[in-house]
């Protein structure tokens, strides 16, 4: 037997309402491709789309007639209303409401009808609604005012009645999950409309689909309506005689905005009750003439050369932290182990080196031991106590554990580059892109101030960051976006190969972004002093002017 061929294309589909989805084979059999639907005998092959319409229409309308107008009784919708959009109701034997019927039209033609049965509320379709308008759009001329779509064909005339028979309501024609499909067939029609209202049901399908099909309008077209709590509907709301509280919802109808954009003049209370940003001063004056302090919520990135005096700065801001707050400090230095954390930071308070043994020395247990109850007796500072690397979401969840578990409303990470060597990728770059914006959405959730330690990249030339160089972002080891998703970026300063020995441990500090104060440039040098290891602010112009003149 020879295989069937497709002889005829681009036919109707009576299941589905395709216009043009079924294939004819030579033997009469078809099959449409939209819907898989396959017909041992298609008898409607060889009518034109013009004689195909036109029998469907007969078909409908001997449907439609078979009803009558009258009061939709289970839904509270009038006889007037309901006539006005079309609808007619079926009665069973006994004289029980048994369907509605809606029309659906092309051109003012009617030319499917949707049957809804009241007993097991489910539906069913004679004709196509691919092509049809919107269920009343053959009522409402276009390029009026105001357009409320709903989702149902019972909640567009309930809204028409709750707004005074006044505004242009309809329907989409297949339910929440096919709005959008539903509203591009009319978009022509919709947005001839000055406002188009969004009324669909109260549940999360209806509102998600309200947010999907503002999208597709033009900006400024949609307004989506936040109905009452305990109503699900325009229909809801017309049952219980609600048109005042409907009414008032539907001019209240917010202008949609799609998500991370927010109308300004809808924020002036939030803008003058917005919580003030607490400010803790740095130890040294000239950061906080340039800075006004430390603050939670900001990335901080303090960036130097080997050996310019990283690790000396961390620690004084780490002991001042601990003094001058009331908060939890968490502490990640992976370069070192905890113990010599905690020497560092004891160092501070006693003014001496401690982690040198014939320093530690000089005092006795019992004084080395107030010094660690003066510091750690409150239980605010957490340690990090693993040296070397981890795996890096290991690290990141000990940071969130910090922040979230131990409360710790300042972090200092030392440092960056460890991190990335976590990671175990080649592309420096792409590790610390990723770190970075990690590190940033950390801070950005959980509102705490980090302090992230940072190197420097070799520069070309004679001189390096060892010769106090000055720095530039540009300088910064591995990726644009440490200074781009920095709060803040100071920078270390020190020419450590100086003749002068005052000038060779003098670091200064140049500041090379604020965010917050947008004031950039040097901000104060600190001298070290060997004997106790300390730090100590110098004015900075008098520095620039009496160099050799100093002496500490």
């Amino acid at each position: 037997m020879e295989k069937s061929k497709f002889v005829k294309y681009h036919m109707p589909c009576s299941a589905c309402g395709s216009s043009d989805a079924v294939s004819i084979n030579a033997d009469g059999s078809a099959k449409c491709f939209s819907c898989d639907k396959f017909y041992p005998k298609y008898e409607r092959g060889a009518m034109s789309m013009e004689q195909y319409t036109t029998q469907k229409k007969m078909t409908n309308e001997s449907n439609v007639h078979g009803g009558i107008f009258a009061k939709l009784t289970d839904r509270g919708i009038s006889k007037e209303t309901a006539q006005k959009y079309g609808v007619k109701v079926v009665y069973d034997s006994s004289g029980q409401l048994a369907q509605h019927l809606y029309p659906f039209f092309i051109n003012n033609e009617q030319c499917a009808t949707k049957t809804r049965y009241i007993k097991d509320k489910k539906f069913s379709f004679n004709g196509s609604l691919q092509e049809t308008g919107l269920f009343g759009q053959n009522l409402f001329k276009e390029g009026g005012k105001y357009l409320t779509i709903v989702e149902g064909e019972c909640d567009a005339m309930a809204g028409y009645e709750l707004l005074g028979s006044k505004w242009a309501v309809v329907s989409i024609k297949r339910g929440a999950a096919a709005a959008v499909k539903d509203i591009k067939e009319s978009l022509e029609y919709v947005e001839s409309f000055d406002n188009v209202v969004l009324c669909f049901d109260k549940d999360k399908q209806g509102q998600e689909a309200a947010k999907k099909v503002a999208t597709i309008l033009k900006p400024g077209k949609a307004k989506i309506v936040t109905l009452p709590n305990g109503y699900k509907d325009a229909n809801d709301m017309l049952k219980q005689g609600k048109h005042q509280e409907f009414t008032k919802a539907w001019w209240d109808a917010k202008l949609y905005t799609p998500s991370g954009i927010i109308r300004v003049s809808q924020k002036q209370e939030d803008f003058f009750n917005r919580e003030k940003k607490e400010s803790i001063k740095f130890p040294w004056k000239g950061l906080n003439k340039k800075l006004y302090g430390l603050r939670q919520g900001e990335l901080v990135t303090l960036t130097g050369g080997t050996g310019l005096g990283k690790s000396s700065i961390t620690r004084e801001l780490e002991h001042w932290l601990i003094h001058q707050t009331n908060d939890n400090v968490g502490i990640i230095a992976l370069e070192e182990d905890w113990k010599r954390t905690v020497d560092g930071i004891l160092s501070i308070e006693a003014n001496a080196r401690l982690y040198i043994d014939q320093e530690r020395e000089k005092f006795s247990k019992e004084t080395l031991m107030d010094m660690y109850d003066n510091v750690f007796k409150e239980d605010k500072v957490f340690v990090h106590a693993h040296f070397g690397t981890n795996e890096i979401d290991d690290i990141f969840a000990k940071l969130r554990y910090l922040i979230v578990g131990c409360d710790c409303k300042w972090i200092v990470v030392d440092h960056l580059h460890m991190l990335v060597s976590a990671v175990h990728e080649g592309d420096e770059r792409r590790a610390i892109d990723s770190i970075m914006t990690r590190l940033r959405s950390l801070v950005e959730e959980t509102g705490a101030g980090l302090i992230l330690v940072s190197h420097l990249r070799r520069v070309d030339g004679n001189k390096g960051h060892e010769n106090g160089i000055e720095v530039s972002l540009s300088h910064l080891r591995g990726s644009n976006s440490i200074g781009q998703l920095s709060d803040c970026v100071i920078a270390l300063e020190r020419n450590q190969q100086s003749d002068n020995e005052l000038e060779a441990r003098t670091t200064k500090l140049r500041v090379l972004k604020s965010r917050y104060t947008g004031d950039v440039g040097m901000a104060t040098a600190l001298v070290y002093d060997k004997d106790t290891g300390r730090l100590a602010e110098h004015d900075l112009s008098e520095f620039e002017v009496e160099d050799n003149a100093i002496s500490i």
